[in-house]
């Protein structure tokens, strides 16, 4: 089934909706979830809140991309469960991705909403600046949550290449957002 006819079934409020996402979208929610949570049940609860979320955004919403909607939402609830868990546990993974991208996008707390809906138009124009490849790893890496040993096993190439790139990258996109005015 297409995302269009997906979308439909929300649309009509047919459950089915939630089987045939879960049946396209299930190991790419999952995949999401367990980069951010390194744990099953905790990415369990992630997917399952995932579907409620759509369920519940649409409609209103009509996404124009469906998979790119459900990647956020499910990053969005699984990054939640993270803070949420935080506090008991640690999770060097996640930790070290929140670092690397500290100095680039550190938002104060009260302006966090406002800030990245600037920034993020922002990030995709500077996304389209880039390669393909290079688009490819700036995703997977800080909107997938992928660990550096994994693109980088993917990729048949050595972590610390693959390390230096990041670094290069994410200097790209703190020049290209301090061209457009602003300062992070």
């Amino acid at each position: 089934m297409n995302d269009k006819q997906i979308i439909d079934l929300y649309f009509s409020r047919s459950e089915q909706a939630i089987k045939e996402t879960k049946i396209k979208y299930s190991s790419f929610c999952r995949k999401i979830a367990y980069n951010i949570l390194s744990n099953n049940e905790d990415t369990d609860e992630c997917e399952n809140d995932t579907y409620l979320k759509i369920w519940n955004s649409i409609p209103p919403n009509n996404p124009e991309n469906f998979k790119a909607y459900i990647g956020k939402i499910t990053r969005n609830i699984a990054l939640d469960i993270w803070k949420k868990n935080h506090t008991q546990k640690r999770n060097a993974g996640i930790e070290i991705l929140f670092s690397e991208m500290e100095d680039i996008l550190s938002v104060p707390q009260t302006d966090t909403e406002y800030e990245l809906e600037e920034i993020t138009p922002i990030i995709n124009k500077w996304l389209l600046t880039l390669s393909k490849k290079e688009q490819a790893l700036f995703i997977l890496r800080y909107w997938q949550g992928e660990s550096v040993k994994s693109i980088a096993k993917q990729w048949n190439t050595s972590s610390n290449k693959l390390s230096g790139k990041l670094f290069r990258l994410r200097n790209n996109l703190k020049q290209a957002l301090e061209k457009e005015g602003i300062f992070l």
